[in-house]
């Protein structure tokens, strides 16, 4: 069962006091109470209310939950919205193209304006129990602490990632600074390294606690692995309001960010404390089951209450019916994002990971049932797949809010782990030192009898640091597609712009059938297993052209002409030069607000 966040009024109200005009809206504005962060920060129970508060602006309606989830990190060269052709507000956050008066989130309670509130509630947090808790490793207080600080990390490295430098507040707000100019996002990452290293002392191992028995609270794998991707980013490309470049900090260099990363990663690994799930495929069975137990794969969940959160909502497999045999969640839920035409066809056939990835159908109309309507499965369309690893019929509730799923977010797990090891052991010491936790991914995503082949000689053959990048960057793409982590990983690794030309491309050459999709077929064959529901689909596979009999319904699967040009030139916008667009504006109305502290870089 998922833990459920309920945080008392009285110790909120306590906490976090009006602050009307600041620019940010930091903060919602309560009765006084009469509690005093003496006594909240002193006793364990109090404290633990108010650290869990750091995590309700997560789920406010324009934050993470309608806002920051849905649009960050789409149109990479996996993944991108679904139609991203179709001209407006929405698509312009994911083909490169956001305004400061987007009307998706130009508001004064939109993503960024809530991580600054979590923000916000952290700093009180954290002040109040380094004044009045006495929080020690080994105790309630050190990892409420730690938790505190890793919570804060969590906000400023998202807002970082999608808007760049930002004001740096590590203190609770005063009127001396109600309004501060952009920090460099150097001297951020610096702060948060140095917090996480601190919150790594502080915080239990998964399951050594009671408290870290679930993935909804913070542990000490985590944050170490946390850190370890934060190092990576710090010192990696990105774009400074002088050009796309690395940090020119030199404790931000790639020889000790490396090094750290490294070492954290190890720390995980060797602790023996998370662990791959035998499967990809009942990874994402557990995650939309929702089973929160900590010390398997997922690290740490963004958590979300039943009637909270749009993970399934936007990124499921779509539904079109407001109601079938799994879910009643509305009309067309789901399918709003999904993995680049050619993905597919990219993966090896034999991989595992692959038909949970990318699924090219979609649940259609619903007929009567009992006790549900019954909806059968379509295919959707070659230039329309969607993602395989969020799925209704996966879950065991049944979804009836008409707004929200209440699904986790994953922010990372342990397969992360060691793809960072790999990199960064890469990189310090050569192929060799990667080869290992390389193997240790492919030997799950392909069965015993390709692992020869597909694991041991595939990997022993990249011995030359390029081609062990090389692999790295395209096993990335297999492991996390649909997970909108690719964005942030082609920028560090100086790569946005040229992989999503790459991946128009690709798209050309599939629709075209030429290149290096030349024998992808060009109909599909259908029938419906004994269930009547699910597809039994020939011809997905590249070379299976031969018709397979007439209780098979052929489909046309090809995608040319006009309409499929303007969709493939739609991964990013006509004009737009992707790696000047590596972030979004800061929204007009923070502008505004900002006592003119505030500017947007970049040309925007």
């Amino acid at each position: 069962m998922k833990h459920k966040i309920i945080i008392a009024g009285l110790i909120i109200s306590a906490l976090f006091s009006s602050c009307q005009q600041f620019e940010d809206d930091y903060l919602d504005t309560d009765a006084p109470s009469t509690l005093d962060p003496s006594l909240i920060f002193s006793e364990p129970d109090l404290a633990k209310g108010a650290v869990d508060g750091i995590k309700v602006p997560f789920a406010e309606t324009n934050s993470y939950r309608g806002r920051f989830l849905p649009y960050y990190g789409l149109n990479t060269d996996t993944e991108w919205y679904n139609t991203s052709q179709t001209a407006g507000d929405k698509a312009d956050l994911c083909v490169y193209d956001a305004k400061p008066s987007n009307t998706e989130m130009n508001t004064t309670n939109n993503a960024y304006s809530m991580m600054f509130s979590g923000i916000e509630r952290a700093n009180v947090c954290i002040t109040g129990m380094r004044q009045y808790g006495n929080p020690k490793p080994g105790t309630e207080m050190g990892q409420l602490l730690g938790e505190a600080l890793t919570l804060r990390a969590i906000y400023y490295a998202d807002l970082l990632k999608a808007w760049g430098d930002v004001p740096a507040r590590f203190e609770p707000i005063t009127t001396a600074t109600l309004y501060l100019p952009k920090t460099s996002r150097d001297v951020i990452y610096k702060q948060l390294l140095a917090d996480l290293g601190e919150a790594s002392t502080l915080v239990a191992w998964p399951n050594a606690t009671s408290y870290t028995s679930t993935v909804e609270h913070v542990n000490k794998a985590f944050v170490k692995a946390f850190r370890a991707r934060l190092a990576l980013v710090a010192s990696g490309y990105q774009q400074y309001p002088d050009g796309v470049r690395r940090s020119n900090d030199s404790e931000l260099s790639v020889a000790n960010m490396y090094a750290l990363a490294l070492k954290e990663s190890r720390e995980v690994i060797e602790s023996g404390s998370a662990h791959l799930e035998s499967t990809f495929e009942g990874l994402w069975r557990k995650y939309n089951q929702e089973i929160t137990n900590a010390g398997g794969e997922s690290l740490w969940e963004l958590p979300f209450a039943d009637g909270r959160g749009r993970m399934l909502f936007t990124f499921a497999v779509k539904h079109t019916s407001p109601s079938d045999q799994f879910q009643q969640n509305g009309a067309n839920r789901g399918g709003v994002a999904g993995p680049l035409p050619f993905v597919f066809y990219d993966y090896d056939q034999t991989d595992l990971r692959r038909d949970v990835t990318c699924v090219p159908y979609k649940w259609g109309t619903a007929v009567a049932g009992t006790p549900y309507p019954i909806a059968k499965q379509e295919l959707a369309g070659l230039d329309t797949w969607c993602f395989g690893k969020y799925r209704y019929e996966w879950m065991t509730r049944r979804v009836t809010s008409d707004n929200d799923d209440g699904v986790n977010k994953m922010y990372m797990r342990y397969a992360e782990v060691l793809l960072i090891a790999a990199e960064t052991a890469n990189e310090l010491e050569g192929p060799s030192a990667a080869m290992p936790y390389l193997k240790e991914i492919r030997r799950r995503s392909f069965s015993s009898a390709d692992q020869a082949v597909k694991v041991e000689n595939y990997v022993n053959n990249l011995t030359s640091k390029e081609a062990m990048f090389n692999a790295l960057v395209e096993e990335n793409k297999y492991e996390f597609t649909g997970e909108m982590e690719r964005k942030q990983a082609l920028i560090r690794w100086n790569l946005l712009k040229a992989n999503l030309d790459k991946a128009k491309q690709k798209m050309a050459d599939l629709s075209a059938r030429t290149g290096d999709y030349a024998n992808v077929p060009s109909t599909l064959y259908y029938k419906y297993k004994s269930d009547n529901v699910s597809l039994d689909i020939y011809g997905l596979n590249r070379g299976e052209t031969t018709n397979p009999g007439a209780t098979y319904t052929a489909f046309a699967w090809t995608w040319t002409g006009t309409a499929a040009d303007a969709k493939i030139a739609s991964l990013y916008k006509v004009g737009m030069n992707p790696d000047n667009r590596q972030f979004w504006p800061i929204w007009q109305v923070f502008l505004d607000g900002s006592n003119g502290q505030l500017k947007n870089d970049f040309g925007y």
